[in-house]
């Protein structure tokens, strides 16, 4: 059995890495866009590794290595992590409610997917201390979802960012990963509580 929080972050090292390969690729063979969602599904995992402007991926890497951190100290169990890996493709599928959102890319709807799985993992099978912050974060998170108004337009531009931005990938991420952690947590045979 592996340690906790191991895969969680070997899955986070993995999104750091794909975003650093793609930097240089042509963004067109990889972002998302709902016009190829059809034809060219592999989108749905690849567009997590688009970048739009160095500070894009820069920031995203630094969310990136907050999520591994989070998961790791929670010790999040390999289970969490495959609901959380299966959650990446349907952060960027939800996309196909906004059609005029003709290009995504980035790591944030994925990231949000993560956290959301750690809050529900901690809520469901944390004790105590881990349960509150688990708790915590949930509230930190929502409230977070519900200030970027996702039902609003596609995309944004915020103070501070060279880029515009997709809210409604934050909140498809973490609907996400809230849907496939509940699943994951019925599962028969559970892991150890945090």
């Amino acid at each position: 059995m592996t340690a906790p929080g191991r895969a969680w972050a070997a899955l986070a090292v993995l999104l750091v890495l794909g975003s650093l390969l793609a930097w240089a690729a042509p963004a067109t063979l990889l972002d998302w866009q709902p016009a190829q969602a059809g034809t060219e599904p592999w989108r749905a995992w690849s567009a997590a590794f688009v970048h739009w402007s160095a500070l894009h991926l820069g920031a995203n890497l630094g969310a990136a290595a907050a999520v591994a951190a989070f998961g790791w100290a929670a010790g999040m169990p390999p289970r969490a992590t495959l609901a959380w890996a299966a959650a990446w493709p349907l952060a960027h599928l939800g996309l196909l409610l906004r059609p005029e959102l003709a290009h995504y890319g980035g790591l944030s709807g994925v990231l949000h997917g993560g956290v959301a799985v750690a809050v529900l993992w901690l809520l469901v099978r944390g004790r105590g201390r881990r349960r509150t912050i688990g708790g915590l974060v949930g509230v930190g998170l929502a409230a977070k979802l519900l200030l970027e108004e996702p039902w609003g337009p596609a995309l944004r531009h915020a103070a501070g960012w060279d880029i515009a931005l997709a809210p409604l990938a934050h909140a498809t991420g973490a609907l996400a990963g809230l849907l496939c952690a509940a699943l994951a947590l019925t599962w028969p045979g559970g892991e150890s509580h945090p």
